[in-house]
């Protein structure tokens, strides 16, 4: 071999491999000790770059989880009221049929009855009022759907959680009609004793009775019929009519008279004759809406579940108005919840107005409008009261299912899935950033010897130049 003195290339060499060895054995040191084999963005560029998505993914992924959670304590406080409510009409229901019972009650026992309705209503009020959530509140109708009309003909009654935000034309085509059944003939004066049976209720009616007498007859068992007697007749002009109390193809009315119809008897004949009336029709935001008496719904659309009641024909006051009917203004508050990891992965609900005045609206042929108005004072009053009472109860426990529901198919399940996609996200960000410690001990333990070899021919080179002055000598 060539012994040189200016440069000696083999103590270069074992240098540069000793730097490399050096350097890797730093990187293996920085791998255990941080736990990963990603540091920088030199470790990996393209790995860098997968992994930190996936961490934002994560944290993502972490907080929808925690918003479910949340989302599920805020339905359960709304839901946990309105049990309380519900408790609360089954004892209002209980204090209307103990009012039913006339042949027991006087008039003290149905005052303190009233009594007892009027105070369990103020506690309806006051959790309406007062439910909430940190300081949202839930059950006062700022989380629900709230709509106002431009026409006095149309009144907003309510509308589901799937109503979008807009404005809403409402074309009527077909009017709500009551039931009528018109007499064949004017009566003058009744020469003898007539039964007329209406919707099963036998009515008496004693010779002598002018037409004006046979009304108030009939009249007198409208609470039993649901039926006034009027002498607007149009068939036969100034003829005894029978309209239903309200509107819709629900409504019926069947009339027989034990006599042949005849201007000295009511006119009615004495063959059973029934009517009925005749549900709404018409469009709200240009597509078919669903009828039931004067109250119109919408089933499809950006309007679905948004319900709308037509008012009666100021010319007519045995049907509803018809044609187009101005808009609705809706207003969608619903509580929405952000229930993804991104952006527009959100789901709400709707909690409309529960308070009294909201509850047991809608029902048709009833003296009261809704539950607030309802009062026991006697036997006639609480039916009517029954029917309201039942159809809060039916507001109060729909809801509570929808809210049931939204919990267990919305929130349940997506955070069960959140979790399995958490788990797996997790899962591939380890593999791509995490430092496999079998491999890497290995490694490290193979840098070590490395430097520590390098480091003994590092100086094995550099005694290499004293060759050089034995041959000087």
């Amino acid at each position: 071999m060539s012994l040189k003195l200016a440069n000696n290339v083999g103590a270069l060499t074992a240098q540069h491999n000793l730097n490399r060895s050096s350097s890797a054995l730093g990187k293996s040191l920085e791998r255990l000790s941080s736990g990963l084999k990603i540091n920088r963005g030199a470790d990996g560029p393209a790995a860098l770059v997968i992994s930190e998505k996936q961490r934002s993914q994560i944290a993502g992924l972490r907080q929808a989880i925690n918003n479910s959670e949340k989302a599920v304590s805020v339905v359960q406080t709304a839901e946990g009221a309105l049990n309380e409510i519900n408790t609360l009409l089954v004892k209002i229901r209980g204090l209307a049929l103990d009012s039913a019972n006339s042949g027991v009650n006087d008039e003290d026992a149905l005052a303190a009855n009233q009594a007892e309705i009027s105070n369990a209503l103020d506690t309806i009020d006051r959790i309406a009022n007062n439910t909430q959530f940190g300081a949202k509140k839930l059950l006062d109708g700022s989380a629900g759907t709230t709509g106002v009309s431009n026409d006095t003909d149309v009144t907003f009654l309510n509308a589901s959680a799937a109503t979008q935000t807009g404005t809403y034309g409402v074309n009527i085509s077909q009017a709500a009609t009551k039931a009528i059944a018109e007499a064949g003939a004017v009566t003058t004066t009744t020469t003898a004793v007539e039964t007329l049976t209406i919707n099963g209720v036998n009515i008496t009616l004693e010779a002598g009775l002018d037409q004006n007498g046979v009304i108030a007859r009939i009249n007198e068992f409208s609470n039993q019929t649901g039926v006034v007697a009027d002498n607007l007749g149009t068939t036969v002009a100034g003829a005894t009519r029978l309209v239903s109390a309200d509107l819709g193809a629900d409504e019926s009315i069947t009339v027989q008279s034990s006599l042949a119809a005849a201007a000295t008897t009511s006119g009615f004949s004495n063959t059973a004759t029934t009517v009925t009336g005749q549900d709404i029709a018409g469009t709200i935001n240009g597509v078919t809406a669903t009828g039931d008496g004067s109250v119109l719904e919408s089933t499809v659309g950006a309007s679905k579940g948004l319900k709308v009641q037509v008012g009666l024909d100021p010319g007519n006051a045995t049907q509803t108005v018809s044609g187009a009917q101005g808009n609705v203004d809706v207003t969608n508050n619903a509580l929405v919840f952000q229930i993804g990891a991104n952006q527009n992965q959100t789901a709400g609900i709707s909690i409309g107005r529960v308070n009294s005045t909201s509850l047991g609206i809608g029902v048709t042929g009833n003296q009261f409008s809704n539950l607030n108005e309802i009062n026991i004072n006697s036997a006639s009053t609480a039916q009517d009261a029954l029917a309201i009472i039942d159809v809060a109860v039916d507001d109060i426990t729909n809801l509570r299912g929808d809210l049931g529901a939204f919990q267990q198919n919305t929130l349940a399940s997506t955070s069960s899935n959140l979790r399995a996609t958490l788990e797996n996200t997790v899962n591939a960000e380890s593999i791509i950033r995490d430092t496999d410690f079998a491999q890497e001990i290995s490694n490290f333990t193979k840098q070590q010897v490395l430097v520590q070899a390098g480091t003994t021919v590092l100086g094995n080179a550099n005694q290499t130049s004293q060759l050089v002055l034995s041959l000087l000598g």
